[in-house]
């Protein structure tokens, strides 16, 4: 049994395609894990701010020495933190944007990026402290980024990997549904995207 985490970051709601191909891959998550929990959140919903001055100066202090409204400050990337830990398997639905992830989901990794608690600094630089963890990554773009001349503006597939194995999670696919405006592709894409999940 794992404790899956759905992290969504689409503006398209119930149309868009990141959030049914990551439907997709928490379904076949269940089927083989039977009794597997799920929590999902959406990154857009819930609005969360952009990393500012005075919340980043609060990752430094610690915690008993934060006033009252620095504890308030920082609630919601402890939360978010949390959730980060208490998940097996994560699935992050990642639409390509202008060729890179939306401003959601940047404020999610600021916000779960944390010095001492979620990396730390060895002798031979950071080491990710979130390990154990399988990550997959519903990615949806209308063209095709994953060969051909659009593979050098796909800045979503490239940028996920460094960062989530930066805070220590290696153990990354990434399930593209692509091509999702191009005549001759569209059609069939959502079905050869869901088609390709292959659950370790």
């Amino acid at each position: 049994m794992k404790h899956i985490l759905h992290l969504k970051s689409s503006i398209q709601g119930a149309a868009s395609a990141s959030i049914k191909l990551g439907h997709a891959i928490v379904e076949k998550i269940q089927a083989k894990y039977p009794g597997s929990t799920l929590e999902e959140v959406d990154l857009v919903d819930i609005d969360i701010p952009h990393l500012n001055p005075e919340v980043l100066r609060t990752f430094f202090i610690p915690g008993d020495q934060l006033t009252e409204a620095e504890k308030e400050s920082i609630q919601l990337s402890d939360k978010l933190v949390k959730q980060l830990f208490a998940a097996d398997i994560i699935v992050i639905g990642a639409p390509l944007y202008n060729y890179t992830i939306h401003t959601a989901l940047k404020a999610w990794i600021d916000h779960v990026s944390r010095a001492g608690i979620t990396f730390g600094y060895g002798a031979n630089g950071p080491v990710g402290l979130v390990t154990g963890k399988k990550v997959y990554v519903a990615m949806s773009s209308g063209a095709v980024y994953s060969e051909g001349p659009g593979k050098a503006n796909d800045f979503v597939a490239p940028y996920l990997k460094s960062f989530l194995a930066a805070l220590g999670m290696t153990d990354l696919t990434v399930i593209r549904a692509e091509g999702l405006k191009m005549a001759g592709l569209m059609e069939h894409a959502m079905e050869k995207a869901v088609d390709s999940i292959a659950i370790d």
